[in-house]
């Protein structure tokens, strides 16, 4: 302990003597300065943080291969034992020959500075001590303030680097000191830290460096700028020479040694690390990471913070990205839509885990980078929603549609619930979100093959515009909005439905006439895919902070949010698709289930299907305005297509993503279609002979959902039917008593005399049915023509 204050003594007087010998001309005024300034040493501030330096942070792959580094600084820090001896001799005998003796401050060193001083000749005097603490307090300045504050040119400044050093000196040990310097100084052309400079300037290890490149770095730390190898070489050599002349003079090598290590060339063979997602082979998901982390309070109090936290922690970034489906993706979406087509479209694909949300695959068909203009390039990810780097989204077409099977069948119909589907209907009285009626509605299919009733089976097959219009009717649009939200859907720009009036009165909701991103309809099939278990999106499953010697473990966040039996009902009729439907020809081999999507005048097509390890998600359309560039009369690549629906190119896409993705792995099931829903099987058609009676004509079974019983059975006789009231009351949102649902369904066109079965409600909430309760018969009584698809 004396021998401590002893030495603070002798630093405080040197340090008044520097003080005097810096700013005083004459000698007359240095007693009384010196005595002041040694009397304040000892009282100021001691205790300094040396926190690792910034390091570079690197993002891996689920399988540990590494996505992308981003740092601020080229930094890989390394053990004071893993660097070369002889770069130790090295940078001693240039920075501070007398490091193991002294006390934090080369006392003979600064006392020289100081006459020099006197004399004219400024001298800078700072010990590697002395050098690391002023590059600790530069790295650890979080203002601008605080970095003009670090690197001042004044007495204050050098004199708390004085006073830091001596009590830097007394609770770390020389190594530990010669290591955090070896480590945090700068060594020019971007490289920081001996082993960054190492790799950097001549693709070594610092435990690999020669006597002539380790005098090389060593000359760089004076003046990384004027000494940079790869601008000015001769100053370099030049340098490099001072430095083993002071070797030898150290003793550290002989002066043979020395000439011999003059003789050698540089051979510099510079490599920089790659920084940031523009070089990476997974770019768009390797910014949705960055932007993930960015977002995320968690990793601080402010954007500014969390992004500095990211560049500068040396954080070790495990995401859930599957090379194998990313590289399947990325190469399916190359192949059917060039990244620099003239046509200027662009596909965009999502594939997630279903029961923990995992990111597997974010690709598109598109370099990234910041110029717009130019052809294939962008830095808007296309795959996701605005806040995360993507754009405003696009119309997703007839993948909506699953979102009305879902809302459907959490409110008990069944697979049998059936609407005369022709080719083009007009739809009224729904009710909007936001009160009030909605105004006619009238909807048309793409095509005309199809007319008849449908059921969901075999409207979800066709994709029927009229049947799943009829069907939103039924179920109620705020139900349908209501399942999309409880699906984790919002539109692409941040605001959910129910948030925003026109979707609260939007009639065409279920046609998917909302603008969202692939990545939210993707989300939405994993939870029909997982047996009804919500999960949200997630990129990242660990981050190891190497600085703070933290890890933080990212567990999915997932919950119920579908009854098994709805989820799995949804899968079945997804399933039925390939089997004669719209997605008919692109099977892989395996249990599939999934929905084309075309949008009005095939401004953009998407596919969206299923298997129990993946969902997927795929939209394809010009980024500079669907409806301005539809997908009609257009040569992409090399093919040439005179309209494109959701079968056309993002079906292929998805095809060959899953037969890349799935390959290797075990063949699951998707689940059988609940027994619940009644049966599977399509409705009848009438037959050519059989005519409607004048009961049809005037428009079919009467709708009398909610009426009395009494009133209920007046009217459908009235109608020219028979009437049947069952005997079993079913769970309905209808009042008690009253009828909760008929078959045929209303607007269905009968013979005259023909049947109608009743339902009365026992009311309650909607819930699966006990095992003795009547659900809807399946089978229509006799049905009419129907539709297919406007979304192929």
């Amino acid at each position: 302990m004396l021998q401590r204050i002893g030495q603070l003594v002798v630093v405080g007087a040197i340090a008044g003597l520097l003080v005097a010998a810096l700013t005083l001309p004459a000698l007359g005024g240095i007693g009384i300065t010196a005595r002041n300034v040694a009397s304040g040493f000892l009282d100021m501030p001691s205790q300094l943080e040396t926190p690792p330096p910034p390091q570079r942070s690197t993002i891996y792959d689920r399988e540990g291969n590494v996505i992308a580094e981003i740092f601020d600084q080229n930094r890989e820090l390394v053990d004071i034992e893993d660097v070369s001896p002889v770069m130790i001799d090295a940078i001693l005998a240039i920075e501070d020959a007398r490091f193991y003796e002294h006390g934090g401050i080369d006392i003979s060193g600064t006392l020289r500075a100081a006459v020099r001083t006197l004399n004219g000749d400024v001298e800078g005097a700072s010990s590697i001590t002395q050098q690391y603490v002023k590059n600790v307090q530069i790295e650890a300045a979080t203002s601008q303030e605080e970095l003009e504050h670090a690197r001042e040119e004044s007495i204050a400044r050098k004199i708390r680097e004085l006073r830091y050093a001596v009590a830097l000196e007394q609770r770390m040990t020389k190594d530990e000191i010669l290591e955090g310097y070896l480590n945090i100084a700068y060594f020019s052309d971007g490289a920081y830290g001996v082993e960054s400079a190492a790799q950097h300037f001549f693709q070594v290890s610092a435990s690999e460096l020669e006597l002539h490149q380790a005098a090389t770095i060593a000359g760089l730390v004076r003046y990384p700028y004027l000494y940079n190898p790869r601008f000015y070489p001769e100053q370099t050599i030049e340098r490099r020479n001072v430095v083993l002349d002071r070797m030898v003079a150290t003793g550290a090598i002989t002066q043979a040694e020395a000439d011999e290590a003059k003789q050698e060339d540089m051979d510099l063979d510079l490599d920089t690390p790659p920084n940031g997602c523009v070089p990476s082979d997974q770019p768009f998901f390797c910014d949705y990471v960055i932007r993930e982390i960015e977002a995320d309070e968690r990793f601080g109090s402010d954007e500014t913070e969390r992004a500095r936290w990211l560049r500068t922690a040396g954080l070790e970034i495990h995401t859930t990205l599957d090379p194998r489906a990313q590289r399947a993706g990325q190469e399916a979406v190359d192949e059917w839509v060039p990244r620099e087509n003239e046509s200027r479209k662009v596909a965009a694909q999502v594939i997630i885990e279903p029961g923990t949300g995992h990111i597997l695959g974010m690709m598109q068909s598109r370099n990234y980078g910041p110029d717009e203009s130019r052809l294939g390039e962008t830095s808007i990810n296309f795959a996701t929603d605005f806040d995360r780097g993507g754009s405003t989204g696009f119309q997703a077409g007839s993948t909506f549609k699953p979102i009305t099977l879902a809302a459907a069948l959490d409110e008990g119909l069944p697979f049998g619930t059936s609407f005369p589907a022709p080719a083009s209907i007009t739809v009224t009285g729904q009710r909007a979100c936001n009160g009030g009626s909605l105004q006619p509605w009238n909807v048309a299919n793409a095509g005309d093959s199809n007319e008849g009733v449908h059921n969901m089976i075999s409207g979800t097959r066709a994709s029927s515009n009229t049947y799943f219009a009829q069907l939103q009717r039924r179920v109620g649009l705020c139900d349908v909005i209501e399942m999309a939200e409880n699906l984790g859907l919002q539109r692409a720009d941040g605001t959910q439905f129910t948030e925003n009036e026109r979707t609260l009165a939007n009639n065409s909701f279920t046609l998917g006439s909302e603008e969202v991103s692939p990545l939210r309809v993707a989300n939405a099939y994993a939870t029909f895919a997982s047996g009804g278990i919500y999960c949200e999106p997630q990129a990242i499953t660990r981050i190891v902070d190497k600085q703070a010697g933290t890890t933080i473990d990212m567990e999915p966040e997932c919950e119920r949010r579908l009854d098994e039996n709805v989820a799995d009902g949804v899968a079945f009729l997804l399933s039925q698709t390939f089997n004669g439907g719209t997605t008919t020809g692109l099977g892989i081999g395996r249990p599939a289930g999934a929905k084309t999507g075309t949008t009005d005048g095939s401004a953009a097509a998407w596919f969206a299907g299923i298997t129990p390890q993946m969902a997927s998600s795929i939209f394809v359309g010009d980024p500079r305005g669907p409806q301005r560039y539809p997908l009609r009369n257009v040569t992409i690549g090399d093919r040439y297509y005179g309209v494109v629906y959701g079968a056309t190119i993002p079906g292929r896409i998805w095809q060959d993503t899953m037969l890349g993705a799935h390959e290797g792995m075990d063949v699951e099931q998707l689940a059988s279609a609940p027994s619940e829903f009644g049966s599977t099987a399509p409705p009848r058609q009438p037959r050519e002979t059989e005519e409607p009676s004048p009961a049809s004509d005037e428009g079919g079974v009467p709708d009398v959902i909610g009426m009395g019983e009494d009133a209920a059975v007046a009217a459908l006789r009235a109608a020219g039917y028979q009437v049947n009231v069952s005997g079993s009351r079913i769970r309905s949102p209808q009042p008690e008593g009253t009828v909760a649902a008929v078959n045929p369904d209303p607007g269905t066109r009968l013979p005259e005399g023909a049947t109608v079965n009743v339902f009365l409600s026992r009311g309650g909430a909607v819930a699966p049915p006990t095992e003795n309760e009547t659900w809807f018969p399946v089978q229509p009584m006799t049905p009419f023509p129907s539709d297919e698809e406007s979304s192929r």
